[in-house]
């Protein structure tokens, strides 16, 4: 499938991944399920009454399919997710098993140069991580992002647990804005201290360390930047206020022609007492501190915050805002696969991204408009709600599955991949081994051969499925 902007899935994530097209999407946000042993559901009276999950995990909650796939397909993965059976419970892997599965489908879709965020707990993020270092690679991993999602509270015996965990991972190439947090009221305070009829500044430097033989080693006004080592540096230009007025071929100016620009357009510091002058650096509304791997600047939603919904694991807005605005740029796509009350997609909305989700329940598609009417004044475009499972695009007109007929009989040498008896050719069927009513397509790796009889047993069914009932048959030991 062809990603259109504003499209919403409401149905089981993994067949509209693997419907959709590869390369396709340019940010995922996900924040799945955590396997918190908790059940969930938004209060009535609230948008999102009705909206309510189990968040506990058996292996009878995973299709079997997934399990065989996995370890048919990805031994690396599989290791990772057995060994968290071994180590921690049958419950963490069957959770496990869930979420790679369709890790396996996002790596896919997402592009070369794309980014994943993944949001979790302490609860299973060190089993998540090393699933997302199997599927994506560990040489895609860029931070592991703490939220403090809570304020401070009494835990027995233990530290208090107040965060989440953000997984970010990104291949060569991925798109980097620099962002900025708003800078802590004190640290104004104690920083900028010098104020004028531009507003508060602070004092920087316009020397580096080391002398130099050119022209940024020479006296300006005076003041020789080499009788104590060092040399004149300009600032960047980012370090400019928007009101600065940039002569042409400033770029292309010595040094020294460039301090004169700015000490006439008030922006050198010349001490009272001593030779050394300063760069005045602006409290400007871009000022801030860069951004890290620890956010406590944005809080956790309180019950009285306006953006709530009542949604039981809702995100507040300006974390998704930081995420996106971060990782890609206007007109790229994002995917949250898992998108609940929807803040990702509203999110994207404001800052002019193309958006796409999917959600097991419809109430995804109701509180995306009414949030979406709430955060922009209106919704002048309409939500392409789906209900169906998309078919891929991007493989061209594939020719049809009884073409390879031969080629399948040749591979398998006539045994039936089912009950694995001989059959001659005129008895055997080609099959979809991910059945197409769940999003397995006609390419030729989900083809194989059945004979009649076993092909008639699995009818829409999975292998797993087909290779149970052999066994409760006697067919197969």
């Amino acid at each position: 499938m062809a990603l259109t902007n504003r499209t919403l899935f409401t149905g089981d994530n993994l067949y509209v991944l693997r419907g959709m097209n590869s390369d396709s999407v340019d940010l995922i946000y996900l924040d799945p399920p955590f396997n918190s042993n908790a059940t969930y559901s938004a209060p009535i009276g609230s948008e999102a009454a009705g909206a309510a999950f189990k968040d506990t995990w058996t292996l009878d909650d995973v299709d079997a399919e997934w399990h065989g796939q996995i370890a048919d397909e990805h031994p690396g993965l599989y290791k990772v997710i057995d060994a968290a059976g071994a180590s921690h419970s049958k419950g963490m892997e069957a959770y496990l098993i869930m979420m790679a599965i369709r890790l396996i489908e996002m790596q896919r879709v997402l592009r070369p140069a794309g980014s994943i965020y993944l949001h979790c707990d302490p609860t299973a993020s060190h089993y998540l991580k090393a699933l997302m270092d199997a599927v994506f690679g560990r040489e895609c991993y860029r931070n592991e992002i703490t939220w403090k999602r809570t304020s401070s509270h009494n835990s027995a015996k233990r530290w208090g647990p107040v965060h989440d965990t953000l997984l970010f991972y990104a291949a060569d190439g991925y798109t980097w804005n620099r962002e900025v947090q708003p800078l802590d009221r004190d640290y104004v305070d104690k920083f900028y201290r010098f104020s004028d009829d531009n507003g508060r500044y602070r004092l920087g430097d316009l020397t580096g360390s080391g002398t130099r033989s050119g022209d940024s080693g020479m006296p300006w006004r005076g003041v020789d930047p080499s009788l104590k080592s060092r040399h004149w540096a300009i600032p960047a230009d980012r370090a400019l206020p928007d009101w600065f007025g940039r002569p042409d071929g400033y770029a292309d100016m010595t040094s020294r022609q460039r301090l004169d620009v700015l000490d006439s357009q008030g922006l050198v510091y010349w001490p009272p007492r001593g030779s050394v002058p300063s760069f005045k650096r602006y409290l400007l509304e871009s000022s801030g501190a860069p951004i890290t791997d620890f956010i406590a600047d944005i809080t956790p939603l309180g019950s009285a915050a306006k953006e709530r919904c009542g949604y039981p694991t809702q995100k507040p807005l300006a974390l998704l805002e930081r995420i996106i605005k971060a990782s890609s740029n206007e007109g790229d796509t994002v995917l949250d696969p898992f998108c609940g009350c929807a803040t990702t997609l509203v999110a994207a909305e404001k800052l002019s991204r193309n958006w796409c989700g999917a959600d097991l329940s419809d109430l995804a598609v109701k509180l995306v408009k009414q949030r979406i009417r709430r955060e922009l004044g209106g919704l002048l475009f309409e939500v392409n709600h789906r209900t169906d499972i998309p078919k891929r695009t991007d493989q061209g007109k594939l020719p049809p599955p009884r073409s390879h007929a031969h080629r399948l009989y040749g591979e398998q040498e006539g045994v039936c991949s089912g009950c694995q008896t001989h059959f001659p050719f005129r008895v055997m069927q080609v099959d979809h081994r991910i059945p197409q009513a769940k999003g397995g397509g006609d390419d030729y790796d989900n083809l194989q051969m059945l004979c009649s009889g076993c092909n008639l047993r699995k009818g829409t069914g999975t292998m797993v499925e087909l290779l149970a009932k052999l066994r409760r048959d006697g067919i197969l030991t």
